[in-house]
């Protein structure tokens, strides 16, 4: 094992990954989310750095080629699972989030099957690209809290019919109520919307991992 900075880049990003569910049990939100946001998106973009710095400074190593996937993994099915138990198992994102967590246990099977021919399931740039889009998701429906629980702060000493009149602009809107539940709805759609796609090349990438896989999978005739 060598630590070079690639390496500890990788390491850093899967000790990351628990993190983020671990400032929901010691932060109050909306500080849990910004935590948990500003640490998801860290530890996203060292995906980018260890992957280019290893190239560049010709630093890979079996070790990184290991451990890098699975920090990736581990890092979007840990925020998958707290986005949706926050979301109250919202089914618009419960079952995008069981599709990618499906294809994510069946690929790693898959691998593990194979072995020593496990190379030929090769990492795609159409897999790079479902990745990318899996985070982007998470960070998007992650901000949506931030907007959510600040709103909710906001309005805790205010009763019903004050807030409806602020809303409805009879009432001044002082503290900015209407684009706190205009940036909550946008950031809730956009994500939703982000997180279907990258179920959909989740499972295009899926599928074609299952074909190159599948001469290796079929009894030999006798």
């Amino acid at each position: 094992m060598t630590w070079t900075i690639p390496n500890i880049l990788t390491v850093l990003r899967l000790l990351a990954a628990p993190g983020v569910a671990v400032m929901f049990l010691f932060f109050a939100r909306p500080w849990a989310d910004w935590f948990a946001l500003v640490l998801f998106v860290t530890a996203a973009v060292t995906d980018w750095f260890d992957g280019y710095l290893a190239r560049e400074w010709k630093q890979e190593t079996r070790f990184g080629a290991m451990l890098d996937p699975i920090a990736d993994k581990t890092m979007v099915v840990i925020a998958l699972l707290v986005v949706t138990g926050f979301s109250g198992m919202n089914a618009w994102i419960l079952l995008p989030a069981t599709l990618i967590l499906f294809r994510e246990v069946f690929v790693s099977g898959l691998r593990e099957f194979l072995g020593n021919t496990a190379g030929l399931l090769k990492v795609t740039r159409l897999a790079k690209w479902k990745t990318t889009a899996q985070m982007v998701a998470l960070a998007v429906l992650f901000s949506t809290g931030i907007f959510k629980y600040h709103f909710a702060e906001r309005v805790q000493d205010m009763d019903g019919p004050t807030i409806g009149a602020i809303l409805s602009g009879d009432l001044p809107d002082e503290f900015f109520l209407g684009r706190l539940l205009w940036w909550q709805d946008a950031t809730f759609f956009a994500g939703v919307v982000l997180l279907w796609i990258a179920a959909a090349l989740t499972a295009i990438t899926g599928w074609d991992y299952f074909i190159k896989a599948k001469p290796f999978l079929m009894d030999r005739q006798r």
